[in-house]
């Protein structure tokens, strides 16, 4: 009779995503999940192709989670900012995790950039709905906002300046509003890559 597997693939997901929020990406290896999920490595070898799978998987489930619960939180109501708020809060939470997404570059995922992208853009759209912009304009505001929100986030984690709420939302407020009537058509800083 052949053995049943005990450690099961959803297992391994759940203690390779708790340990990401904890610890960053980075801490993502084989040793380190098993160690965490008190299981050998052998399931994991067993479950995923390579490390890479199992990374991959574990940055969609992210992205799910950014999307449907962790950027949903609600400060002032405007869409864009609470997003923002949502966003800069993540960072302190989860700081090497954040840093690894968005600071140090060393995830370098197009699927968190793209759901990050896509919710901005949805934001947008619901918070400033009475301005009428070409959506290539549209991507360039939530860059540029993507930007001020990355860069408070890590002023805070890196304990280099502190801001209370109502600081952040009227810097974020003037940034949007700034970058709605700005001219930043053939600006290369806001440029969407091949996402236009």
């Amino acid at each position: 009779m052949a053995r049943k597997k005990e450690i099961r693939r959803q297992q391994i997901l759940d203690v390779a995503y708790n340990l990401a929020l904890s610890e960053g990406i980075e801490s993502l290896t084989a040793r380190n999940i098993a160690q965490a999920g008190d299981f050998s490595t052998q399931p994991i070898y067993l479950e995923f192709k390579n490390m890479e799978d199992l990374r991959t998987q574990v940055l969609e489930i992210i992205s799910v989670n950014l999307k449907t619960k962790i950027l949903q939180k609600s400060y002032t109501g405007g869409a864009l900012i609470d997003l923002d708020l949502s966003y800069i809060n993540f960072a302190k939470e989860h700081i090497d995790l954040f840093r690894a997404m968005f600071v140090d570059g060393k995830l370098g995922s197009a699927i968190i950039a793209d759901t990050l992208l896509n919710l901005g853009i949805e934001k947008f759209n619901e918070e400033y709905s009475e301005y009428d912009l070409s959506e290539k304009k549209i991507k360039q505001v939530v860059m540029a906002n993507w930007i001020s929100a990355t860069g408070i986030a890590a002023l805070i984690i890196n304990q280099v300046a502190t801001f209370s709420e109502e600081q952040i939302i009227n810097v974020l407020k003037a940034q949007i509003l700034d970058a709605i009537v700005s001219e930043v058509e053939n600006n290369p800083m806001f440029s969407t890559n091949d996402r236009d």
